[in-house]
């Protein structure tokens, strides 16, 4: 059975009123840059849909890294992205030694998201790994790009609680070491177990998003629907959060307020297109839309 909720902040456009995201100023350097980091030659989609996502929630200029055999292809699909291709294995996912090709765009970008579309968990950690000892963030970490967590909790403490951890409910399990009945049963419980663990904020995505900051702070959006249960759906989410971070929003701001635009972006999804049948990549052009209700 699954437990009584603990005492949280329900998000609602009032709250995000009253925590408001930096103010746009400039042009795009003063709006932040983002790198994403992810892909493979069979999900390199998972990256485009996180890279639009983070420049529809107001970064201002985007980098990505891909495997090399994808470079072009992605080059074509985001136009406005600087894109840098670095070697691959056989099966098409990043070697873990491609870090020091990208260490100079990582460490010069506002905010890092890795993990959309990654595959190879070896090669992925064995990224991780080199990469977040010569970071200082902000950082977000989503998919395969959690498996250095899971590894090692403590990889991240050097960072100063300036990381956001954005995983499914299956990836947070694998994340805590347990099993997956377990999360469902206390999913708030478990996002703030790795949230201690990690000293980051963990935005747990499903039914009830759950965003837990390491400073014991714990918020719920009920936003969203079963629309939202579709592929790529996460990686937009990554998107919003990386995007977010990049502008300037503090990791628990970005992670609260990334809930509530996804979730309202599928619920004005469900109004016009249909309950189900929606895809991720129509979420994106939505998140704009969602940002200019919330500050009506």
């Amino acid at each position: 059975m699954s437990r009584p909720r603990p005492d949280h902040t329900l998000v609602s456009p009032q709250v995000l009123r009253d925590w408001r995201l930096p103010e746009p100023t400039g042009g795009k350097e003063a709006r932040g840059s983002i790198l994403v980091v992810g892909g493979s030659t069979e999900t390199v989609g998972a990256v485009l849909l996180a890279a639009e996502a983070a420049l529809r929630s107001g970064a201002g200029k985007l980098q990505v890294v891909v495997p090399s055999k994808v470079a072009p292809h992605v080059s074509i699909s985001l136009p406005e992205a600087l894109v840098r291709g670095v070697p691959s294995t056989e099966a098409g996912a990043i070697r873990g030694s491609s870090a020091e090709l990208f260490l100079d765009l990582a460490q010069q970008a506002s905010a890092v998201l890795i993990g959309p579309g990654m595959a190879d968990e070896p090669e992925t950690r064995s990224l991780v790994e080199q990469l977040l000892p010569e970071l200082e963030g902000p950082v977000a970490l989503d998919a395969l790009g959690l498996a250095a967590v899971t590894a090692d909790p403590a990889c991240l403490h050097h960072l100063g609680s300036n990381v956001v951890l954005t995983p499914n409910p299956a990836e947070l399990a694998i994340a805590l070491h347990v099993e997956p009945d377990e999360v469902d049963d206390d999913p708030a419980g478990a996002a703030q177990r790795l949230a201690e663990q990690t000293r980051a904020v963990v935005g747990l995505g499903g039914v009830t998003s759950w965003i837990a900051a390491p400073d014991g702070r714990l918020w719920a959006d009920e936003s969203g629907g079963a629309g939202l249960g579709v592929s790529g759906s996460g990686d937009v989410r990554a998107g919003i959060v990386a995007g977010l971070l990049a502008r300037g929003a503090e990791p628990a701001q970005a992670a609260v307020w990334a809930a509530h635009l996804h979730g309202r972006a599928g619920e004005r999804l469900a109004a016009t297109v249909g309950q189900l049948g929606f895809l991720a990549r129509e979420l994106p052009p939505e998140i704009p839309r969602v940002m200019a209700e919330v500050d009506l």
